[in-house]
């Protein structure tokens, strides 16, 4: 399997392709705050234009100074997502605009009841350690959306939790839920529940608001992602080794901003780079050159010694299928072997065409499968086995052996999606497929999965600071 891609030299020639791009062509920063630090600190800043040309010292001055170990636990602290520990983490997606209900049926906007669904469905997965909210509810108001999702989202899981953040203002009322939740800032800022996904727009730009909700997210030093997605051929050359520079240029920026505005902020490195399909005109999740990209990004990650976050484990394909198998799987067993630790939005439907639920299950099923691949083995006098092999000798089996018995659960994967029958048993079955399979086992979850409920008090709270911020910024609570 292959784990890595670049040699050191090739990693240092990246290295030093970004510093280029970064002190040549420089960096767009429409925050007028953002670029006055940067020109404190020594970068070239054009405050006409907001290009900030940022030096290797700057650059070298960061990554020496971020952190690169953190650990997101849920409201059962038990239930944690380690980042920088040689752990691998799962998510599913953050949020997406439209949500299929049935594969090959019509898609909708999504809503927060999709929210609350996707959530406790995710809670019940066994390799889903962070569930995402799966949706961007557009009944809600994007003003103050993040607050309600994030408050739905600690009501129907125990494990740490991802969805998008959108604006300074709204975080200001989830630093304040997550304060709520832990008891005090303290204990919210060692026990962090979620992070911000810092996400540049490719090729070279920075959103304001993603820069200015940082500094609102520094209150109690919630772990930063940065992770652009640019699209070779789109928003980067077309050419792997220049969309990996500049990928990991914008990356190294967002680096440089999150320790100008707290030196020492826990960062995750994400390469989330695609392809551009030239046929289809949309990026591409699932194809070769996303195994390639996947795994030299975890090496540059690394290189810095961070922890990283790539897009791969994902698909093309609309439905749980042969396609969606293949893609999924080959790209997450190449992301999982380079060392990432933690990978895509799990539960998009094809190229974030929607969330759904029967590929989200599928997933778990490939993740399942990868993870037993990356097993270690077990090289002792016992396992061996040689006064069995000596026992049974030429010609015997060992099928009704004591060994077999006691051993066969731990050697052996068995799957829960995958069919192994025999034909006859298949057809007996109803010969279901993939997706059928997928099916019956989603509506199994969502009939009899129920999370561990929150307390009274706690429930209480994150509806007082919902409808406050919905007061706040503009909205009159609904009774």
């Amino acid at each position: 399997m292959l784990s890595s891609i670049l040699t050191e030299e090739q990693i240092k020639k990246i290295h030093n392709a970004s510093l280029t791009i970064l002190e040549k062509t420089g960096i767009h920063i429409p925050h007028e705050q953002m670029l006055q630090m940067f020109s404190d600190s020594g970068a070239k800043v054009d405050f006409n234009t907001k290009i900030v040309k940022i030096p290797g010292s700057l650059v070298e001055k960061s990554l020496k100074i971020a952190s690169k170990k953190f650990i997101l636990y849920g409201r059962d602290l038990a239930k944690t997502a380690e980042f920088g520990y040689g752990k691998r983490n799962y998510n599913s997606t953050a949020g997406q605009a439209s949500w299929v209900e049935a594969i090959g049926e019509k898609r909708r906007y999504t809503t927060l009841e999709d929210v609350k669904t996707a959530t406790r469905f995710a809670d019940a997965l066994d390799w889903i350690n962070m569930p995402g909210a799966m949706s961007d509810p557009h009944e809600l108001d994007v003003s103050w959306r993040s607050v309600e999702v994030l408050a739905e989202m600690i009501r129907n899981t125990t494990k740490p939790v991802t969805f998008w953040f959108h604006n300074r203002a709204a975080t200001k009322y989830i630093i304040d839920m997550l304060i709520a939740l832990r008891g005090s800032a303290e204990k919210a800022e060692k026990y962090p529940l979620c992070y911000p996904f810092f996400e540049p727009i490719s090729p070279l730009k920075f959103p304001f608001n993603g820069i200015d909700l940082i500094f609102e997210t520094a209150r109690i030093n919630l772990p930063v992602p940065i992770g652009p997605m640019a699209q070779m051929g789109m928003s980067a050359p077309m050419s792997i080794t220049a969309t990996l520079a500049q990928q990991n240029a914008e990356i190294l920026a967002g680096i440089c901003m999150t320790q100008l505005i707290k030196p020492g902020m826990p960062i995750c490195y994400g390469g989330t780079c695609h392809a551009f399909d030239m046929a289809s005109t949309q990026l591409i999740f699932g194809g070769p050159e996303q195994a390639i990209l996947g795994v030299a990004m975890t090496q540059m990650g690394k290189h810095y010694g961070f922890p990283v976050y790539i897009n791969v484990g994902l698909t093309d394909s609309k439905r749980a299928d042969a396609q969606a198998g293949i893609e999924a799987g080959i790209t997450l067993s190449f992301g999982a072997a380079a060392g990432a630790d933690i990978f895509g939005h799990m539960g998009i439907c094809g190229v974030d065409q929607g969330s759904s639920l029967d590929i989200l299950l599928m997933q778990n099923e490939i993740i399942s499968y990868t993870e037993s691949t990356l097993r270690k083995l077990d090289f002792s006098d016992k396992a061996f086995a040689l006064d069995e092999i000596a026992a049974r000798g030429p010609g015997g089996n060992f099928i009704d052996t004591d060994f077999t018995a006691e051993n066969f659960r731990k050697e052996l994967w068995f799957p829960k999606l995958i069919d192994r029958s025999y034909y006859q048993a298949w057809m007996d079955n109803k010969a279901l497929s993939m997706e059928d399979r997928c099916k019956l086992k989603k509506e199994e979850i969502l009939k009899n999965h129920k999370p561990e409920p929150v307390s009274s008090a706690l429930n209480n709270t994150l509806t007082e600071i919902v409808n406050e911020a919905k007061k706040e910024l503009g909205v009159t609570p609904k009774k």
